[in-house]
């Protein structure tokens, strides 16, 4: 028989609201902040890093998987010499046994944000011809749309994560499925099961967290938070790009990037060799090695799969994760869609045309 589960005896507290419009200089107008979305192969690394050299641009990373470090081939990271010319932040920051969620990124990257806006009004020195100074522009780019609407909308407020009750979670899911906590779940909040997918274990697991910790005062479940509304970042002005490639050439160069990738693979350096050296020193517990591209690599170091099977994997579940990334960005507000990729010149100019107009 299962033992109940229990709360563990000291729950982080509840962090106060952040004061992001606050803490920024005091501004003729608020400072822009650029973001490039779009799917995956879509080429938002290219444009951003075409913006950020005409506009003196730094680039704040929102992918996910690329916050981890030593995840480099499958994650299609900007080259060292790109990182060198243009600063990057929230990229190689993480470690792989470790978890970072949507409002931890939210609250690092709104650090990030402020600290590029403050640093660029106390400590830059250059002028423009007519005598004004120039601004930094901090670029937001990557495919995460959950992370992204963390960062501009915010979450709703709740308690901090608990490690100890998540490994829990985590041991009853790997021994029971996720049926199993979907079930737990639903005894404690049946409109937020109902709204939640048995398999996306990660929010069933905070849905849970919330409701337990909800015990003792205040007392709210993860239905009530939801309902109290979000904390959007204020301070800034946003302008959002979105690459809107034609559909058929999108999925063509995902198929490319992902030959590219397992071709890379009999030589030293390619995805499946990098896959084996990080399993190798982390085992099957890092995190990024269940993400596209990694999963098929490591089923095929098992045995699972032949090479030829694993890349066809990985091209169809990189073409489903695009088409989901599509349908998600389409809910995006005042989105500027671009209708090419973000390596083509024409899609840059137009991008650059359109931000130093409101520069």
């Amino acid at each position: 028989m299962e033992r109940p589960l229990k709360l563990p005896k000291k729950l982080p507290k509840k962090s106060p609201r952040s004061r992001e419009a606050a803490s920024l200089p005091k501004l003729d107008r608020e400072p822009l902040v650029v973001v490039v979305l779009g799917p995956t192969a879509s080429g938002k690394t290219a444009l951003a890093l075409a913006i950020a050299r005409r506009v003196h641009g730094e680039i704040v990373n929102c992918d996910s998987v690329a916050m981890y470090r030593e995840f480099e081939i499958g994650t299609a990271k900007p080259s060292p010499a790109e990182r060198a010319e243009v600063p990057h932040h929230l990229l190689d920051c993480v470690d792989p046994l470790t978890d970072i969620s949507a409002g931890e990124y939210a609250r690092q990257a709104r650090q990030v944000l402020r600290e590029i806006v403050l640093r660029d009004n106390v400590l830059r020195e250059d002028v423009l011809p007519e005598g004004g100074q120039r601004r930094r522009v901090p670029i937001v780019s990557g495919g995460t749309g959950l992370y992204l609407r963390a960062l501009l909308e915010g979450l709703f407020p709740g308690p901090e994560r608990s490690e100890e009750l998540r490994n829990k979670l985590r041991s009853r899911a790997k021994k029971h499925g996720p049926e199993h906590l979907h079930r737990i779940l639903r005894r404690l909040d049946a409109a937020a099961a109902n709204r939640i997918h048995a398999n996306d274990v990660p929010k069933v697991i905070r849905a849970i967290e919330v409701c337990l910790a909800s015990r003792q005062p205040p007392r709210q479940n993860m239905t009530e938070l939801w309902r109290q509304g979000r904390e959007p970042l204020r301070g800034f002005r946003i302008l959002r790009l979105g690459l809107n490639p034609e559909r058929e050439a999108l999925y063509a160069r995902i198929n490319q990037r992902a030959v590219k990738m397992f071709d890379a693979g009999l030589l030293a350096g390619g995805l499946i060799a990098e896959t084996e050296r990080l399993l190798k020193k982390y085992g099957d517990q890092a995190r990024p090695l269940n993400s596209l591209g990694y999963k098929q690599a490591l089923q095929f170091l098992r045995g699972e799969v032949d090479r030829e099977s694993a890349l066809a994997a990985a091209q169809q579940a990189h073409r489903n994760y695009a088409k989901r990334q599509i349908t998600w960005f389409r809910q995006e507000p005042d989105v500027h869609w671009l209708a090419g990729f973000g390596d083509d010149p024409a899609i840059q100019a137009e991008s650059i045309a359109l931000i130093e107009r409101k520069i």
